[in-house]
């Protein structure tokens, strides 16, 4: 039997519903709604906008990016490429443009290439290391009240 879940945007009303058979794991469940809240999210935003070809414009990147995103997690690195060059040609970003992108990063960095990060971790995954605490608070500025100040 299918199950359905339905996302209503507060602000506007709009009501999506999404309808088949969703896997049992709770974790699997709490992702498919997340997921459902975030698009009517979106689709509401964007119907909100009274500019027509703003709208079109917005569904439009949303769909590719939406294309883009299915592309990735298939693996389809070929289509990923496609949607990327497509994206960035609607930028106004041709061929000869990313060529002089890319001149001015090895330029900028050199033959070596960027600035080794590794130390900084995962950004992904590992949130870099805090700062070490200083022992001392810090020293005002200025001692006056904030309104004094202005």
């Amino acid at each position: 039997m299918p199950e359905q879940y339905v996302a209503t945007d507060k602000r506007t009303g709009l009501e999506v519903a999404v309808t088949g058979e969703f896997p049992p794991h709770h974790d699997d469940r709490i992702r498919i709604a997340r997921t459902c809240t975030l698009f009517t999210r979106l689709l509401a935003t964007i119907l909100d906008n009274t500019s027509e070809s703003d709208r079109r414009e917005q569904f439009v990147a949303i769909e590719t990016q939406l294309e883009l995103a299915e592309a990735l997690i298939r693996g389809d690195l070929t289509e990923v490429q496609r949607l990327l060059q497509q994206t960035m040609e609607r930028m106004g970003l041709g061929p000869e443009q990313l060529d002089e992108v890319a001149r001015r990063i090895l330029k900028e960095f050199g033959e070596d290439g960027p600035p080794d990060l590794s130390g900084l971790g995962d950004i992904r995954h590992d949130p870099p290391p805090p700062p070490p605490l200083d022992d001392a608070p810090p020293e005002p500025e200025d001692d006056r009240p904030l309104d004094d100040r202005l």
